[in-house]
């Protein structure tokens, strides 16, 4: 019985996810993932490391950790390995949903607070509009802006998501105000972000929303993020909005 007792308080931490998410490893995808989420010299995830723990096992791990406290998961998005840190941020995700005010409040902060951590597309892509997007969904979305005009390309990242809870929700104000501040960035990540935001915007009621501002941005905007915001467009569109033949 107390070992019993001793196993079930071990599950119940950081080392104990740890050792699930080993326990579900694969060194052949370990190899695949460092080379998919670019961790060479000078690349966007340069010294990343991963287990090779596939997509699937992630979300199951997360409903099977989902009790797990907001110290424990922290220590969890601390970790050198990927698959860790993206386990925390999806225990968040369902914690975040399940939780009171208080709760809520704690893991919106702890997110922020940790965005060097979220240090990858898909940590951002898979939590921002759960919880940064969520928890501002009625209050201020200033601090959407102030990501958008951050130095880190994951915050940047994590601004632009986070508006998919709104697109979502047939609400495209804010993905467009914060398009119009990335307009101009260098990377391509987020050329790739703010693209797919407005194809969403597009896709879900905002079609006129979504055209005007392409005819407004079409001409300058760096060409991955418009052929991005355009792939649903008919060709003839399509055609017009790359040649800038729009008005």
């Amino acid at each position: 019985m107390l070992r019993d007792k001793a196993r079930t308080e071990e599950s119940e931490t950081a080392r104990g996810a740890l050792e699930a998410l080993k326990a579900r490893s694969s060194a052949k995808r370990a190899e695949t993932s460092a080379w998919f989420f670019k961790t060479g010299p000078g690349e966007y995830g340069e010294g990343d490391r991963f287990l090779g723990v596939c997509a699937p096992d992630l979300r199951r791990l997360a409903r099977e950790f989902e009790g797990l406290p907001l110290a424990e998961t922290l220590k969890l998005l601390g970790s050198p390995w990927h698959e860790a840190r993206c386990l925390a941020l999806l225990v968040w995700v369902r914690a975040y949903a399940k939780g009171g005010a208080s709760e809520r409040r704690a893991i919106y902060q702890a997110y922020l607070a940790n965005t060097d951590r979220i240090n990858n597309w898909d940590l951002v892509d898979c939590s921002a509009e759960h919880i940064v997007g969520a928890h501002l969904e009625e209050r201020s979305r200033s601090p959407l802006t102030k990501l958008a005009r951050s130095r880190s390309l994951w915050e940047r990242r994590i601004a632009i998501i986070a508006t998919f809870r709104y697109v979502k929700r047939g609400e495209h104000g804010e993905t467009l105000h914060i398009a119009e501040i990335l307009i101009g960035d260098s990377e391509d990540l987020i050329h790739k972000a703010v693209g797919w935001m407005l194809r969403e915007v597009g896709k879900r009621g905002g079609l006129a929303e979504e055209e005007a501002f392409l005819r407004k941005h079409c001409r300058t905007m760096p060409r991955t993020m418009l052929r991005y915001a355009i792939e649903r467009f008919d060709e003839p569109l399509r055609r017009a909005f790359l040649r800038g033949d729009v008005y």
